[in-house]
């Protein structure tokens, strides 16, 4: 099984933060964690299968994942090729006019938001290339295709900032003060622009800041305070709903 990252063009280094080239010989059957921004992949071999409540549905070979508050559970045939677009925050409404936060949680094919003639010709280059370096031209060709020539939201990206620097914890009160903006009219342009609302958004934040301290020496309890929970039943709930396991057990594992 390889993973490898790849720096895009410098045209959509403002948007995207890398491409992965993801391959892997066996079957297999994984859990993906909430990230905080959308997921865009190209299968150029193989195929991919969601698997919800026991229910399963073969996705399509070209396809997008929205920012989701819960585990999602996938299946790969043998032999998958895939690439995948990881987005910025902020990054994947520069592309489309389907409104972002409509994606929340889904998976859908890229022919709903996209011309499908156009991703049907990108699939089958993808298809047809022999090398890394051509299928990340053909997806790189794609997504400039489709770049729009929209303002930048710099009070949307700077409110994404502020909740990094803060690891999650700013109460969405305090965010708005800082940015001088009223809640309803914050909440609508962010959901708009990052797919989620700010107080998802900032547990999704604080939950993989979590993830990182998992592996070092730090106890449970330690990580749960020093990550503003307001005690441990609200820890491990938050906790089992991203992961489906309890910090202890998924902790035991790394």
């Amino acid at each position: 099984m390889r993973f490898d990252k790849i720096i895009p063009t410098d045209q959509l280094k403002p948007y995207i933060k890398y491409f992965v080239v993801s391959e892997n010989d066996v079957e297999s059957e994984y859990k993906v964690f909430p990230s905080s921004g959308m997921v865009m992949g190209f299968q150029y071999s193989g195929r991919l299968t969601s698997i919800q409540h026991e229910t399963e549905d073969k996705l399509t070979t070209a396809g997008i994942t929205g920012i989701s508050d819960s585990y999602k559970i996938f299946r790969n045939t043998a032999d998958i090729g895939t690439i995948l677009v990881y987005f910025t925050e902020t990054g994947f409404a520069q592309f489309a006019s389907h409104p972002v936060n409509e994606l929340f949680n889904l998976s859908i094919s890229l022919e709903q938001i996209f011309d499908k003639s156009i991703v049907r010709e990108t699939e089958d280059k993808l298809a047809a290339a022999r090398s890394d370096k051509q299928r990340i031209h053909i997806v790189e060709k794609f997504l400039i295709s489709q770049l729009k020539d929209i303002r930048k939201d710099n009070l949307i990206i700077e409110a994404v900032k502020i909740i990094y620097q803060t690891k999650g914890t700013i109460r969405i009160k305090d965010l708005n003060e800082r940015l001088f903006i009223s809640q309803s009219p914050f909440e609508k342009r962010f959901r708009k622009l990052v797919g989620t609302t700010p107080k998802k958004f900032a547990s999704i934040v604080r939950f993989n800041t979590v993830l990182d301290n998992l592996s070092n020496t730090k106890s449970l309890t330690d990580i749960c305070y020093e990550n503003n929970f307001f005690d441990q039943a609200h820890f491990i709930k938050d906790f089992k709903q991203y992961t489906g396991d309890s910090p202890e057990k998924f902790k035991r594992f790394l």
